[in-house]
């Protein structure tokens, strides 16, 4: 238990972003780990940085992003917030997140103030539930990726866990090969609080989703053969996510070409409610060896 109080602390650090000035932020960076910044943490503390200024009245409901660079993970980043409209019901933000004074990210996120309306969603998919997955650092490391100390300790704070392999044949994160789909588990600490939870599940939701994309073809995304990196993500937030309670993750990629591959995600409670949806396209071009 002690080790996950300490991975949900490092979360909850990471997820917070510190005031430099009017609509000017810095997230935390660890300068112990050198390295390529994780994607979703840059979504995560832009959105955080947008948050910041809006008030406890609005909650967001979507955000589209666009990666540029790579960030450097040992690093500060430095988010300019942009106040592009405040309305009656809505309001909007860009942010542009910044090292060495170039951009590294570009985000656009929607706000609104709380109604009731007419609803529908798709009902949950019949998957195998959390007891029977395996725990995602464990599968990582059976296909051959090296997980970074950091990386690792923040996935044991959301307890992810990747759907069993299919007998037939396994792709990445556990999906049968030939299916372009895969799914996982993973919980919101209560620690978090409830001011974090759309930015914990916006950092989570870069986990595993581009990597769908690769499954059709027999090859892993950890493969040297692959070169593979987000280019853009987007987030619906349709509900509250829950904290303490068990999330489904299903992923889908309906195509691929071009050196990119486009997949789809969404998030359902236990009870069936669709709490948010997703979509990304990262560039995956196969290089094959010798």
């Amino acid at each position: 238990m002690a080790d996950l109080a300490s991975s949900v602390q490092d979360l909850t650090r990471l997820l917070m972003v510190e005031e430099l000035d009017t609509d000017l932020y810095r997230g935390f960076a660890d300068s112990s780990m050198p390295g390529r910044m994780f994607g979703g943490q840059v979504i995560a503390q832009a959105l955080a940085a947008a948050t910041a200024g809006i008030g406890d009245e609005r909650v967001a409901h979507s955000l589209h992003a666009y990666f540029l660079r790579a960030g450097d993970n040992a690093r500060p980043v430095i988010y300019r917030v942009i106040r592009d409209f405040d309305g009656g019901t809505f309001a909007n933000r860009r942010v542009v997140a910044l090292q060495d004074g170039k951009p590294i990210l570009n985000l656009a996120t929607s706000f609104q103030r709380r109604e009731e309306g007419l609803s529908h969603s798709v009902p949950l998919p019949q998957v195998t539930g959390p007891e029977q997955a395996i725990p995602l650092r464990e599968l990582l490391s059976q296909r051959g990726a090296q997980v970074p100390p950091p990386i690792a300790s923040l996935l044991a704070a959301f307890d992810m866990r990747a759907g069993p392999p299919d007998p037939k044949g396994t792709g990445a994160l556990g999906a049968a090969s030939g299916l372009p789909n895969q799914h996982s588990w993973l919980k919101l600490d209560p620690a978090l609080g409830s001011g974090l939870a759309r930015t914990a599940l916006a950092y989570a939701s870069d986990f595993g989703l581009v990597s769908t994309a690769i499954l059709p073809h027999d090859l892993q995304w950890f493969s040297p053969e692959i070169q593979g990196a987000s280019l853009d993500h987007a987030i619906w937030f349709h509900e509250d996510p829950p904290l303490g309670e068990w999330l489904l993750y299903a992923m889908d990629s309906p195509w691929s070409g071009k050196g990119r591959g486009f997949t789809r995600g969404a998030v359902y409670d236990q009870s069936g409610r669709l709490i948010a949806s997703m979509a990304q396209e990262g560039l995956m071009r196969y290089r094959p060896r010798g």
